[in-house]
């Protein structure tokens, strides 16, 4: 089993916990596989038994069985698109502040790697989107969400809505959160967006301090194809994917988003509960009354 590691190099040591991860590998009789960037960082001497070898973080997914990502669920929706074209399983360990997609920490990845030796782990499907604007050959990405908003400029913008060329609704407002039941529990939840299980195939559209009262989130099936007209006085209309790429289309932007042919696969341990990461992540449906 070969093992690529990413990793956020900006977290403070950072490099005690790739060090750790890797003799961790290594004892399992596994490989690491890492970018050439963490060369820098790791200041341990290693040698070829350590069966550690080094890439261009390019060509990490086309040397390992399952992609390691430390750092926080930023650093995981950075490996995702970075596996979004392959069927390489993603791995997370968190460094980070909620690790809600990163799950991992260094003692379950050892239960881990042992599940791995006796072929117990438990690798899941996850939703992802792609989304294109009319005139423009640009796609784009994402395991949570794709925002479109009106970005640096003060004033709203007016969205049409479209579901399988059936006519939805207009609007104005900051903008809207199409998510993934992944990207439930992210920016669209702050709105006021429904949490979705994981395995619902499903698509949620969330208004951002849309002017009206009666605007309320929608889920729809995830076969469903969306198209948004997005209308401003302004010169462009932004659309973020996964809150970290951002790009910009001349209003009036035609957007027609649908779910990706390709999931992204996310490992867990055999023993998975995805109620109990609600609960101790987001505190979700705990009665705080009850701890005073």
């Amino acid at each position: 089993m070969k093992f690529g590691i990413v990793a956020n190099t900006l977290k403070k040591d950072v490099e005690d916990i790739i060090n750790l991860i890797i003799k961790e590998i290594s004892s399992h009789n596994f490989q690491s596989v890492l970018s050439n960037e963490l060369k820098e960082i790791i200041k341990t001497n290693y040698n070829s038994s350590d069966n550690l070898k080094f890439v261009k973080r390019e060509e990490i997914i086309n040397q390992c069985d399952i992609l390691i990502s430390i750092g926080g669920d930023g650093t995981m929706l950075s490996s995702a698109y970075l596996v979004r074209n392959s069927n390489i399983p993603l791995l997370g360990v968190n460094f980070g502040k909620l690790g809600f997609l990163a799950e991992f920490d260094l003692d379950s990845l050892k239960i881990f790697l042992n599940e791995v030796a006796e072929k117990k782990y438990v690798v899941e499907d996850r939703i992802a989107l792609i989304a294109k604007c009319e005139n423009s050959n640009e796609e784009l990405f994402a395991i949570n969400d794709i925002v479109i908003d009106k970005g640096p400029w003060q004033k709203m913008i007016e969205l049409e809505i479209f579901i399988d060329d059936e006519y939805v609704t207009s609007f104005m407002a900051d903008g809207i959160i199409i998510a993934t039941p992944t990207g439930s529990t992210g920016y669209s939840l702050s709105t006021g967006g429904p949490i979705v299980n994981p395995n619902a195939d499903v698509i949620t559209l969330s208004p951002i301090a849309p002017h009206t009262l009666t605007m309320r989130p929608l889920v729809i099936s995830s076969k469903q194809k969306i198209n948004i007209i997005a209308h401003s006085p302004f010169e462009k209309i932004q659309i973020s994917s996964d809150g970290q790429r951002v790009s910009y289309f001349k209003p009036p932007a035609k957007i027609l988003i649908e779910k990706s042919n390709k999931p992204i696969k996310l490992v867990h341990l055999s023993k998975n509960n995805y109620y109990e990461i609600l609960r101790s992540k987001l505190y979700w449906g705990i009665d705080i009354r009850k701890s005073n």
